[in-house]
């Protein structure tokens, strides 16, 4: 498994591809030590995971990756009420 400790660049790496489904078992094992020392990064993972969720919720009406002005709206909302 070589070094456990990683450094925060590594860490939001790993939380991308966990997100995804991509992480191998070892790279999960060292961001939740990471996450034992670093709160920055433990709350980058919370909303990263909070933020994929929003988005994920707005279906596109197009099979391109632009959102309708409605879409947006909606989701500057969810992100405002999220800050509060």
């Amino acid at each position: 498994m070589g070094n456990i400790k990683i450094t925060c660049e590594e860490a939001t790496t790993i939380c991308t591809k966990t997100q995804y489904g991509e992480a191998t078992l070892a790279e999960k094992v060292k961001l939740n030590m990471h996450f034992m020392y670093c709160k920055i990064c433990r709350v980058f993972t919370k909303q990263n995971a909070q933020l994929t969720g929003m988005c994920a919720s707005i279906k596109p009406q197009n099979e391109g990756f632009s959102m309708s002005e409605a879409e947006k709206l909606k989701l500057k909302e969810q992100i405002k009420e999220f800050e509060h």
